[in-house]
């Protein structure tokens, strides 16, 4: 018999494939790690196409969670987006869990749920990206509006 082992990444890799051909309205994204993270990996999607005003099912899945103690998630929402639901769970050790939290547009454009892992003593921090409408974020401008010799409008900003 042979035994063959994953590491993690791999694993994580694999799990994502089997999700991306399991039926859903929308598609599964692999979450960016960082080496130093908390080690969990996480995938999410979007159970509807986000609409102002209406609560938008947003699936997370977590895996690769190997500490005894499992790993605590805490979940945060940006300007236009407001969290219907739990803030705070938490996440067995060896065990792929699937968490749905309802989202609610406020406003139209982009806005992120953050979602901050917890395991051992490592922390992930993952933004997950809920487009409302076609509206784009805009920028800020941070300096002060100008002409310029030939009349032309520039913003000076300082450096940092």
């Amino acid at each position: 018999m042979i035994e063959i082992r994953l590491s993690p990444g791999v694993a994580a890799a694999i799990a994502v494939l089997f999700a991306a051909v399991s039926p859903a309205s929308h598609a599964t994204t692999l979450a960016s790690r960082k080496a130093n993270d908390s080690g969990v990996a996480m995938t999410y999607s979007m159970g509807a196409t986000p609409q102002l005003g209406q609560a938008t099912p947003v699936v997370l899945q977590f895996y690769c969670v190997t500490h005894a103690n499992g790993a605590a998630v805490q979940l945060s929402a940006e300007s236009g987006l407001s969290i219907q639901g739990s803030r705070a769970f938490t996440l067995p050790s060896g065990k792929r869990t699937t968490v749905t939290v309802p989202v609610l547009s406020e406003s139209e454009g982009r806005s992120y749920l953050n979602v901050f892992i917890t395991q051992g003593g490592g922390r992930s921090a993952i933004s997950v990206p809920i487009q409302t409408g076609t509206t784009r974020a805009l920028m800020k401008p941070s300096g002060e509006l100008q002409r310029n010799s030939r009349g032309e409008k520039i913003i000076s900003m300082p450096a940092k």
